[in-house]
């Protein structure tokens, strides 16, 4: 059975739908909360075979209020880039891999988008990552993707979306298993919000089945691709 160390930025943002599939794949999931009192980061790899960065609401890397952790989160991320072990960076998490693969990151104001991610790779993701699918973003800054990364999937302005490193680490600009209801709690966590949360929660909802159904393939290339199966 695979463990993978998941690092939690907000009460709020977790895996979401993709636990189920983690769960279903007897790969084992640890979260670390810093923001938590008495909460920690390791320090070190342990004995862990990958490593999930969620996002962090309003938090950023590059601008606003810089997210606390980040300086600890980077050196741990570089372990196991190093140990060439599976990362998956989801929102700010993407910006935290690209950073620590030597990209890097720039500002970008807080955002709540519903976008239709379109693939660009072929057979991204073994051939599980759909022609067409919808991408939920909530973050703040966007990454600057070092020279080794592959755009998988990008929006209609030809931003990236998803995006692979190493041959098995993986970053989401967006959350691939968000829920409305942890998009909502996501929303009355923090005083800061985006200027469009009410549209954004209302593109969130008329998309949930899509989100449920696109994850389904989704969590088969991520498996394969991380070699986590």
């Amino acid at each position: 059975m695979k463990n993978v160390c998941v690092l939690q930025h907000t009460e709020t943002e977790f895996l979401g739908l993709m636990e189920d599939h983690f769960e279903g794949r007897n790969i084992r999931f640890h979260y670390h909360r810093p923001f938590t009192a008495g909460g920690t980061i390791p320090t070190e790899r342990e004995d862990f075979d990958g490593l999930i960065i969620l996002g962090g609401g309003p938090y950023g890397v590059v601008s606003g209020f810089l997210l606390p952790s980040l300086m600890p989160e980077l050196r741990l991320t570089k372990s196991f880039l190093e140990a060439r072990l599976p990362v998956i960076g989801i929102g700010m998490g993407a910006l935290i891999l690209s950073i620590a693969a030597t990209g890097g990151a720039e500002e970008a104001p807080l955002r709540f988008k519903v976008e239709e991610a379109k693939t660009v790779t072929p057979d991204a993701l073994a051939g599980h990552l759909p022609a067409r699918f919808p991408m939920v973003s909530y973050l703040r800054d966007k990454p600057v993707l070092p020279p080794q990364s592959t755009i998988l999937a990008q929006n209609q302005a030809g931003e990236p979306l998803v995006f692979s490193l190493n041959e098995n680490s993986l970053g989401f600009i967006g959350h691939p298993g968000m829920k409305s209801g942890m998009a909502e709690d996501l929303i009355m966590e923090f005083a800061e919000t985006p200027d469009n949360t009410a549209e954004g929660l209302e593109a969130l909802r008329n998309v949930q089945a899509e989100i449920a159904e696109a994850l389904s393939e989704i969590m088969v290339g991520i498996s394969r691709h991380t070699k986590l199966l």
